[in-house]
Parts: structure tokens; C-alpha cells; sequence
């Protein structure tokens, strides 16, 4: 609807995706469907896995930010906000 798999496809950027894009175009990656996968297709949806893992735990972290849910400033500040409390927890 929105036109991301095209802007994505423009600038040449992949995006690792579920299941549920599949025909969503090449930009998108996708995991192959199906039970009993064997050989590189096998290989390919761990490795697939591992790469969408590290978004999915970074997404989940940044939900668990009482400061994000409850922020109220300019949105061009959130961006810098996110950095100072990445750096601060990756210290500790």
C-alpha cells in the first residue's frame, strides 16, 4: 500500500521478512515455506532466522523503554534520545 518494497528495491537495500511477504519482490528476503526442509533451503532459513533475530530483540528492547512510551518531545530528538540510552545500557 505503502510502497516500501519499491523504495526498497530503488535504493538497492534488503530487508529480512517472515513468512508473510512472501511475493512482497526481491528486495524483500523471505524464509522458504514448508515442513521438512532439508539441504541448503534448511541452511538458509536458520541463517534467515539469526539475521531477523537481532531486529526482533532490538524492537522488543526499545518497547520495554517506559522513557518511549511516555515520551513527549519533538520526534526529530527521539532518534538521539535512543542513542544515549543504548550507550548508557550497553555501559552497565
Amino acid at each position: 500500500t505503502h510502497g516500501i518494497p519499491a523504495a526498497l528495491a530503488t535504493d538497492d537495500i534488503k530487508c529480512w521478512a517472515d513468512k508473510a511477504y512472501q511475493g512482497a519482490g526481491q528486495a524483500v528476503r523471505v524464509p522458504f515455506r514448508g515442513k521438512g526442509l532439508r539441504g541448503w533451503r534448511r541452511h538458509h532459513n536458520r541463517d534467515h532466522a539469526k539475521i531477523r533475530s537481532l531486529g526482533e530483540r532490538a524492537m522488543a528492547t526499545l518497547k520495554c523503554w517506559r522513557l518511549l512510551r511516555k515520551l513527549r518531545c519533538s520526534t526529530t530528538r527521539i532518534t538521539a534520545v535512543v542513542r544515549a540510552v543504548i550507550a548508557l545500557e550497553l555501559v552497565t
